[in-house]
């Protein structure tokens, strides 16, 4: 077996796709057969070591989060799952491994890919559907009716949450580049303004503002709210963590894998109101350089990239 995976933290040059022996599944756990895994911001800095104090120092460590597949054996526990389910689901972030043709998962963070719905499309959901989720509906106390404005409307997570808020009779305004505009209209959001938005003409329309990639100006997001709104940011930075828990209007979502969240993000993706734009499609075999241009270039990138077998 083989899998994507370093021997210390550093940039893309420790990447390496090397033999492993895949453990067996212990108790709550489940062996998947993986079919597809998608890529994420967070794959990049983890490797990195921004969360060492989570990963801890041992080596080698593998890389990735999301997949699809099919379940292939379960450890001691396992109820809800048998061997031959087409799944899709994470890992946890101090175990990742799902760049890989085999991937050990717990059974609380998978759940069964609709039928309707291929591999390569299941894979590229569950972190940022679960996140934006968490963020409008946990966080954001998303209800219908609400007026919702995302930033970064056309990313990963921002993307997901204009449709999550859609599909829950909200309306949606958002920012993006100036270029992708018609992109964002052809989605669902209206109005539509740049990045580096005046927030006067939009004052005070909004229930929740959402900052779903890149610097809002708090000034900016507070400006945007209606009375008793909320900002929800997925951006956990220390000065972000700080001022949510002082008494304001700003939250912070640090998302958690949920059984019941996992299963609403596939559910919402087989009926076709969840889905992420996948931009190329790669074999394992592949993977590193693909990695690497990706992190290298990201913000070019439209869409997803999504790691299949071989």
């Amino acid at each position: 077996m083989k899998r994507i995976q370093y021997h210390q933290y550093g940039g893309p040059e420790v990447m390496r796709l090397e033999e492993f022996e895949p453990a067996r599944p212990g108790t709550g756990e489940i062996l998947v057969r993986v079919r597809a895994a998608a890529a994420n911001p967070m794959d990049f800095g983890i490797r990195e070591g921004r969360m060492k104090q989570v990963t801890g120092r041992r080596f080698p460590r593998a890389m990735g989060y999301d997949f699809a597949g099919v379940v292939e054996a379960v450890g001691d526990g396992v109820t809800r799952l048998r061997v031959g389910d087409e799944v899709l689901g994470g890992t946890p972030i101090k175990a990742a491994g799902a760049f890989a043709d085999v991937v050990v998962a717990r059974e609380r963070d998978v759940v069964h890919k609709p039928a309707g719905l291929s591999f390569e499309d299941a894979a590229a959901v569950p972190t940022v559907g679960i996140t934006a989720l968490q963020a409008l509906v946990s966080k954001g106390r998303l209800r219908a009716g609400h007026a919702v404005f995302v930033h970064s409307c056309l990313g990963g997570v921002g993307r997901s949450a204009v449709q999550i808020a859609l599909a829950r009779q909200a309306t949606v305004a958002g920012s993006c580049r100036d270029s992708a505009a018609d992109e964002a209209r052809a989605l669902g959001v209206e109005p539509v303004v740049g990045f580096d938005f005046d927030p006067a003409p939009l004052a005070r329309r909004f229930d929740i503002v959402l900052v779903a990639a890149g610097p809002l100006p708090l000034k900016s997001a507070r400006a945007l709210l209606k009375p008793g709104g909320r900002i929800v940011s997925v951006l956990p930075t220390p000065a972000n963590l700080a001022r949510s828990v002082l008494p304001g209007p700003l939250h912070v979502v640090i998302a958690r894998p949920v059984t019941e969240d996992i299963e609403t993000v596939a559910r919402a993706a087989g009926e076709g109101t969840l889905r992420q734009p996948i931009a190329r499609t790669v074999p394992l075999s592949q993977a590193v350089p693909a990695l690497t241009e990706l992190e290298q270039g990201g913000a070019n990138a439209r869409g997803k990239l999504i790691i299949t077998p071989g």
